[in-house]
């Protein structure tokens, strides 16, 4: 949970230190936008061929090493003075979280029962978003009354903690002898299903996400500093959203993601139609919020389920898919916009979403002379 929590943090913390970052290595704000940007591209693309690489290397060890790659590119990109080596440092990052979220799944889950699967990856999951709730706030205050080279070094403190822990105290096995090392019910057609599915619902949240400041700024009239309390409203959103649903994902796994992507759709229409009346968009921004996380756990959990070879094969793809469908929402987003009004990017993310939502509903597995699947 420490590693997920570091991870997330490492991913998102430029976006609050924008200015301070471009200011100290005299480079423009798209310029340190593409650390962010080419962070989520290195995740889509390596993941998979790095899982199919290491798919021989005991788990403790490969967990082992990609910690060790957090806390050196960490305190490199803390140490950086100009750009390229601060790019080549998280572009390092981006290669160990692409192979991180495929190997950490398997790993954590197999060490419990299969009934209470669901519950470790919603705890995970909950590691992850306090991310964006506590991690990336206190790393922008750190940064803005120090120097951003503070809180990027604390996520080295923070990610060799973890490596400690896990070099000391994880088991060592080989990766096909793990319990959670293939699917507990293969299906290719659910694989797809899901893959696909969360490509749409990714790239659909993020056409409309991206520009989500805009948008409460012009549509529907917030101040800056109101816009800056209703980000943070989104992030508890978020993490009430992926605990609900993780206390309730081994009861309902298929029905779990439906209800959160359907949920993402209304919150993005709901914005888009009702949006220019403030109460509303807070409203319909909270379930926004509120299925962003359970989405993207709520297809990591399939993937345990329907994976049709390795789950952590599995993983990868879908880890790489969700954020393809991230780069490909916020160049959508961009499109849409230059073209139209922002409140549009939500039509279309919604429109998406809901494609999300029939490919779901469509592929849903049909057992003859059993009780239906949740």
């Amino acid at each position: 949970m420490l590693a997920a929590f570091t991870f997330n943090t490492a991913e998102n913390l430029p976006i609050g230190l924008l200015e301070p970052i471009s200011e100290s290595v005299r480079v423009s704000l798209s310029a340190v936008g593409l650390l962010v940007t080419g962070y989520g591209v290195t995740v889509a693309v390596a993941s998979v061929p790095l899982a199919h690489f290491v798919r021989a290397v005991p788990r403790r060890h490969v967990l082992t090493g990609l910690l060790a790659a957090l806390v050196v590119s960490s305190l490199g990109a803390a140490l950086s003075t100009s750009y390229w080596p601060l790019l080549a440092s998280r572009l390092l990052t981006a290669l160990a979280q692409a192979l991180f979220w495929a190997v950490m799944g398997p790993v954590a889950v197999g060490l419990f029962a299969p009934e209470f699967r669901g519950r470790v990856v919603g705890a995970l999951s909950v590691a992850g978003s306090l991310a964006l709730v506590l991690g990336v706030p206190a790393g922008t205050w750190l940064g803005r009354h120090s120097d951003w080279q503070a809180p990027v070094a604390a996520l080295a403190a923070l990610g060799l903690v973890s490596l400690v822990t896990i070099a000391v105290l994880l088991p060592t096995s080989r990766p096909d002898e793990e319990p959670a090392a293939h699917g507990t019910s293969p299906d290719a057609r659910r694989f797809a299903t899901v893959l696909v599915a969360g490509v749409l619902a990714a790239t659909g949240a993020f056409t409309g996400y991206t520009y989500i400041a805009k948008f409460l700024g012009d549509v529907s009239g917030f101040s800056p500093n109101r816009v800056s309390a209703l980000f943070l409203a989104f992030g508890v959103a978020c993490l009430a959203g992926v605990s609900i649903t993780g206390a309730l994902l081994d009861r309902f796994p298929q029905s779990a993601l439906t209800t959160a992507v359907a949920t993402q759709a209304v919150g993005m229409l709901g914005l888009y139609s009702a949006g220019t009346e403030p109460v509303a968009a807070v409203v319909f921004l909270a379930l926004m919020g509120g299925a962003l996380g359970p989405v993207f756990m709520t297809t990591q959990n399939a993937m345990l389920h329907c994976a049709p070879g390795r789950t952590d094969i599995a993983l990868a793809a879908n880890s790489g898919a969700y954020n393809a469908g991230i780069a490909a929402g916020a160049a959508l987003g961009a499109l849409i916009l230059a073209r139209a009004d922002v409140r549009d990017t939500f039509l279309a993310g919604g429109l998406l979403t809901v494609a999300a939502c029939a490919v779901l509903l469509g592929g849903r597995p049909h057992r003859h002379g059993s009780k239906p699947a949740n």
